[in-house]
C-alpha cells in the first residue's frame, strides 16, 4: 500500500504522510498474549480483506473461490454435466464454485475432493480426507470419480519454510504429482489447473503441458494478493489420452 502524499490538496500532512483530518480505517489488532507479530499481521490483513469479507458475505469457504470464479469467467473451462477432481480442496472454496457451474444441486457432473485437512460437507461433492501425496490417493480418487475426468484442479501448496528455491521447489514437485495424476484420469479435451509461484525452475512442468494439451497458459487472477508470487497453469484440451488411444488401434 502506498503512503499518503505530502502537500495535498485542501490540507497539509501531519507525521506519517496523511493529510489533515484524514481517517485510517483499517482494522489495527492489538497485541495480546503471545501473539507473535507474523500472526498479528496476518489477522490484519485478513481483516482488512475486501475479498475475504466478500466471502463471508456470499457464504464462501474461503477467498480463494473467488480465483477459480474469475479465472473461468475468463476463460470458460467449467460446463455443465462436468466430471471434475479438486486436488487440495480445503476449506472448500473451489468445489462450491465448481459445483454451482457444472450444475450439481440439479443432478449433472460429479465432484470429488481431497485434502489432508477435514472439510465440511458440501451437498453433491464426495470428500476424500486423506494426502494426496499417499500411494492410495490416485487409485481411491479414480474410483469415486467412477470414469475419466473432463477436469483436475489443484490449489495444493507445501508448508513454507522461509527459504524461497525450496518452497518454490516443493510447490513444483506438487504440481507435478498432480500431471502424473491427471494422465492418468483425463478424458481426451479435458483441463487441467494447479497453483505455481512466479520464478525459478518452472520450464520443465511447462514443456510437459505444452506437449499434451492444446493451450497452456499462465494466469494471475485478481484476487491473487498483490504482494504474492502466486500464479495459476492452465492448460486446455488434453489431447495424450487421444493420442494414445489411437496409438493403440490396430492397422487396418
Amino acid at each position: 500500500m502506498s503512503s499518503g502524499q505530502s502537500g495535498g490538496k485542501g490540507g497539509t500532512a501531519k507525521s506519517g504522510g496523511k493529510p489533515a483530518g484524514a481517517r485510517d480505517m483499517r482494522v489495527k489488532v492489538k497485541k495480546a498474549g503471545k501473539l507473535k507479530h507474523s500472526s498479528q499481521l496476518w489477522l490484519e490483513r485478513q481483516l482488512n480483506d475486501p475479498y475475504v469479507k466478500r466471502a463471508r458475505e456470499m457464504g464462501y469457504r474461503s477467498r480463494a473461490a473467488f480465483k477459480l470464479e474469475e479465472m473461468d469467467d475468463r476463460y470458460k473451462f467449467l460446463k455443465s454435466g462436468q466430471r471434475l477432481i479438486d486436488l487440495g480442496c480445503a476449506p472448500g472454496g473451489w468445489c462450491q464454485i465448481a459445483a454451482k457451474r457444472i450444475g450439481l444441486e440439479q443432478g449433472k457432473g460429479h465432484i470429488v475432493g481431497i485434502d489432508l485437512l477435514a472439510v465440511d460437507p458440501i451437498p453433491g461433492v464426495d470428500l476424500i480426507q486423506l494426502d494426496f501425496m499417499a500411494d492410495e490417493a490416485p487409485a481411491l480418487l479414480t474410483e469415486r470419480l467412477g470414469g475419466r475426468a473432463d477436469g483436475v484442479m489443484s490449489d495444493m501448496a507445501a508448508n513454507t519454510t522461509g527459504h524461497k528455491k525450496t518452497d518454490h521447489l516443493k510447490i513444483i514437485a506438487l504440481a507435478e504429482a498432480a500431471v502424473e495424476f491427471a494422465h492418468s484420469i483425463l478424458a481426451p479435451g479435458g483441463f487441467f489447473l494447479a497453483k505455481l509461484f512466479q520464478g525459478g525452475d518452472s520450464a520443465e512442468l511447462l514443456t510437459m503441458l505444452k506437449r499434451d494439451f492444446t493451450t497452456v497458459r499462465n494466469v494471475k487472477p485478481a484476487a491473487s494478493r498483490a504482494d504474492s508470487s502466486e500464479l495459476y497453469v492452465l492448460a486446455t484440451g488434453y489431447r495424450r489420452a487421444a493420442r494414445e488411444q489411437q496409438a493403440e488401434r490396430p492397422e487396418s
